[in-house]
């Protein structure tokens, strides 16, 4: 069995606009490089530096369907393991399959072909398993097949898909592993496609927390990224997001309109209220953070109440500095913090102040002009 500790090389196949992925990934990936494009064999075959003399499993799947799970990869690869088939295909049931290249079957079963849709003939269009594009090959035999592969068809290209024709034909065992939900291979081609399958990732993340135990009251309008971890109990409310590498405990209260950005990192029982944007700020059990408040490269103890409009000032045109506030304090309204700056535990901050210099434990800091009237001034 596959397990989820196997790391995997990763190789990446370019032709067009090559430059503009390669400035993204950088030097995370291998490249291979398909000069014409003259098919999906064609293209494989690009690789085979990285393949060749090596053994075991390579899963070969488009750039372009990008929200196919991690969990789906594993599945195939480990059938393909299981049932020593040299070729297994991810395929899918689709009631219009229009476009998509036919699984065609023997009477027993067992995959026979894959036919494009260009070179289909009236029958085998009415099949409705489709090939999602995504395979498992057994390396070795992949090369072989691959130097069999001959344009033989409408469009004059080398294509993947013949392999499992080949390998048949040779009495080497392929097969199919049925993905569960199609909007995993669904495509990207365009922004109209991008959009639908953002939505379809983020109705899915919503509906995982969901399931573990969190109140999302509109899943519509709530965006989480992935790898946010909430704690069980924790309600989300409408216009939220929380983008990733962010933990939030349990029992706490998110939103609405709320703007959880990376790093933080809140305990149980807090209160993220309407109009609050974190970043890098880490919260402790049982504080208050109710509306209209941005902090930035923050910590903040327990039980503590920070007051309407308050902000961080961490950024001093060069650097990001920190702020640092106690336990159990009290933050009046419209409070500027200008980090770095620390605030001791059982501090009050009087309303309208900024704050420039620490303020010690058990303190309350005033740091605001006294006010002036003028009277008669208007006349």
């Amino acid at each position: 069995m596959l397990k989820k500790s196997v790391l995997a090389k990763l190789s990446l196949l370019c032709g067009y606009l090559r430059e503009q992925v390669e400035e993204v990934l950088g030097k995370r990936v291998k490249y291979a490089y398909q000069e014409e494009l003259l098919g999906t064999g064609h293209a494989v075959s690009q690789a085979e530096k990285y393949l060749k003399g090596k053994k075991g499993k390579v899963v070969i799947l488009y750039g372009d369907v990008p929200i196919i799970r991690p969990e789906t990869l594993r599945n195939l690869v480990n059938k393909s393991i299981i049932q020593k088939e040299c070729a297994t295909v991810l395929t899918a049931i689709y009631d219009n399959p229009t476009g998509y290249g036919r699984i065609v079957r023997d009477e027993g079963g067992s995959i026979k072909e894959i036919v494009e849709e260009k070179d289909a003939d009236q029958l085998q269009k009415e099949i409705k398993e489709i090939n999602s594009g995504i395979y498992c090959f057994d390396i070795e035999e992949l090369l072989l097949a691959l130097k069999e592969v001959k344009p033989n068809n409408v469009q004059g290209e080398y294509y993947l898909t013949d392999v499992i024709k080949i390998m048949n034909e040779k009495g080497l065992k392929t097969g199919a592993m049925i993905v569960e939900d199609n909007t995993e291979i669904l495509g990207v081609n365009d922004r109209a496609q991008l959009e639908l399958l953002t939505r379809v990732l983020k109705m899915r993340i919503n509906a995982m927390h969901m399931r573990n135990g969190v109140t999302i009251e509109d899943a519509t309008t709530t965006y989480i990224y992935d790898e946010v971890i909430i704690g069980r109990d924790t309600v989300i409310h409408p216009n939220t997001t929380i983008k990733g590498d962010v933990i939030i405990g349990s029992n706490c209260e998110i939103g609405p309109n709320a703007y959880i950005r990376e790093g933080c990192r809140i305990a149980d029982n807090v209160k993220i209220g309407n109009f609050v944007e974190l970043k890098k700020t880490i919260v402790d059990e049982g504080t208050k953070i109710p509306h209209f408040i941005y902090l930035g490269d923050c910590e903040i103890g327990k039980n503590t109440n920070i007051g309407c409009g308050t902000i961080t000032c961490n950024y001093d045109g060069v650097n990001k500095n920190k702020t640092l506030i106690g336990d159990d304090c009290f933050i009046g309204s419209n409070v500027n913090f200008v980090a770095p700056v620390k605030i001791g535990n059982n501090s009050k901050i009087a309303a309208g102040s900024t704050i420039t210099d620490d303020v010690p434990a058990n303190t309350l800091a005033i740091a605001r002009e006294r006010q002036t009237n003028k009277e008669g001034y208007i006349k």
